[in-house]
């Protein structure tokens, strides 16, 4: 049998998202992050992870929804992501963090093909789990693209 992919799942305003397990380098409860003059919305600032400055992204901002406070849920989701000209480290600001688990199929629906505003380069598929959708996010085009980069 072979291996199923496994997902991060996060929970960003109320909505269900999963990030490819083998783009996560851990998982941290939240913590202060410097600003930094004229960043873009989505921009946090920079954070220490053992030593090494990383930028800090909030996903909520990054894919357009509502600014939020933190909770005693909020995390930050160290990633490991393709950059526009080398391998990076970032840090993702989500609401929440569920689980890591498989999705209910290993076959993702596409985006749904829609005309408008509305840009689906950033999810890599549509999967489901227990009953729910759950959209899986292509985590080098959302955030590999420039770290200043907002849906």
């Amino acid at each position: 049998m072979a291996d199923k992919a496994q997902y991060v799942t996060l929970g960003v305003n109320g909505e269900l998202f999963a990030a490819p397990v083998e783009k996560v380098q851990e998982i941290l409860e939240m913590r202060p992050v410097a600003r930094l003059p004229q960043a873009p919305p989505n921009l946090l600032g920079m954070t220490d992870v053992r030593g090494e400055g990383i930028p800090v992204l909030d996903l909520r901002l990054t894919l357009g929804l509502p600014e939020a406070d933190d909770t005693e849920n909020t995390r930050i989701v160290v990633l490991n992501v393709n950059g526009a000209t080398a391998p990076m480290t970032v840090g993702l600001r989500t609401d929440r963090v569920y689980e890591v688990t498989v999705l209910d199929s290993d076959a993702l629906d596409q985006p749904p093909a829609v005309s408008g505003e509305w840009r689906a380069h950033a999810v890599a598929g549509i999967g489901r789990r227990n009953g729910n959708f759950v959209t899986v996010l292509d985590l080098d085009r959302l955030l590999g693209g420039g770290v200043a980069q907002a849906a």
